[in-house]
């Protein structure tokens, strides 16, 4: 492993970098280095988003969606919304174990490993942002502007202008984005009934937008990628599996509060493969702690996943969909 701190000169923030970098490791072996940056040419060829900016092997885990080169100060939140200088060690000590802070929760003969779990999200590294070939990215992005504007999924006539830009209908553009699981459509009316992360009929998981649209999310995870996606505040309400204790998410002005202040979330993947909505979506839950997390683990031997923490599950949801709205 090695670890890259980048900073620009006499950057403030430069010690906690280091020193956090040092907790985390806990003693583990790395090679770390300290990195000046000068200017905006060498942060574009570093990769550093922000003095100061952690690389593992080269790759910054923390970058937001759209995140640019620069040599600007860098601020990080933690899980209890708190700005701090530097990745905390908690966040750190996730990313070093492969992006998880918890222990890897799965039963024996399962058919994945939690990191397959996590990248399901994503369509295994593939990401949910659709080609722009054949109106696939346009059909989509009109798609998911609807659900935001209006809470409900498109008929087919909304979209036909969309795809007829591209010489195509509708009904081919959304058959070829189910079939690559940015969407799935109803089997005998081929209406959409999610498109990731809205979903078209009530789940476990509302958000309410600051427009005051509500809207039904597929799972937590895509929950927490809408405030990023559409670039507002939101108030998610969603329940524990378990207990049945309700959980509010609220995302002002950049800055998320979770209630209760326990609320973790699990990350799993159900066996068997297939798209999200069915492989993964409902064994990715809201719980109002670890320990309730634990006990819908213990009576789900079978579902592969792992337990993060508050700013790990942030940051999977807005990686995940921060882009989506991007031409």
């Amino acid at each position: 492993m090695r670890i890259t701190v980048l900073t620009v000169p006499g950057c403030p923030n430069a010690p906690l970098a280091m020193e956090r970098v040092t907790a985390a490791l806990a003693g583990r072996e790395a090679e770390v280095e300290l990195v000046e940056v000068h200017d905006q040419a060498q942060a574009a060829e570093r990769g550093m988003n922000g003095s100061p900016t952690v690389l593992l092997d080269g790759v910054d885990p923390f970058a937001p969606a759209g995140a640019v080169p620069s040599v600007s100060c860098r601020l990080y939140r933690d899980a209890d919304g708190a700005v701090a200088g530097a990745p905390s060690v908690a966040v750190l000590r996730a990313a070093l174990d492969d992006g998880t802070n918890g222990p890897e929760v799965a039963a024996p003969g399962d058919c994945c490993t939690a990191k397959e779990a996590l990248d399901v999200v994503g369509r295994d590294g593939r990401g949910r942002h659709a080609p722009a070939e054949r109106g696939l990215r346009a059909v989509h992005q009109a798609v998911l502007r609807h659900f935001a504007a209006t809470g409900t999924a498109p008929a087919r006539d909304v979209l036909e202008p969309v795809a007829a830009q591209s010489g195509r209908t509708a009904g081919e553009v959304l058959a070829e984005l189910a079939a690559e699981d940015f969407l799935t459509l109803e089997e005998e009316t081929g209406q959409i009934r999610a498109a990731y992360p809205f979903s078209a009929v009530p789940t476990r998981h509302r958000v309410g937008l600051a427009s005051g649209v509500t809207v039904w999310s597929m799972c937590a995870i895509d929950a927490l990628g809408i405030p990023a996606m559409l670039n507002t505040d939101i108030v998610i309400s969603s329940t524990d599996p378990v207990t049945g204790d309700p959980i509010t998410i609220t995302s002002h002005g950049g800055t998320t509060l979770w209630e209760p202040r326990s609320a973790v979330v699990f990350v799993g993947q159900r066996p068997g493969g297939g798209p999200a909505a069915t492989a993964c979506c409902d064994a990715l839950n809201f719980f109002t702690s670890d320990a309730t997390a634990r006990t819908w683990v213990a009576e789900h031997p079978g579902v592969p996943g792992r337990i993060v923490d508050q700013a790990q599950a942030e940051h999977v949801g807005a990686q995940t969909f921060g882009p989506l709205l991007v031409p």
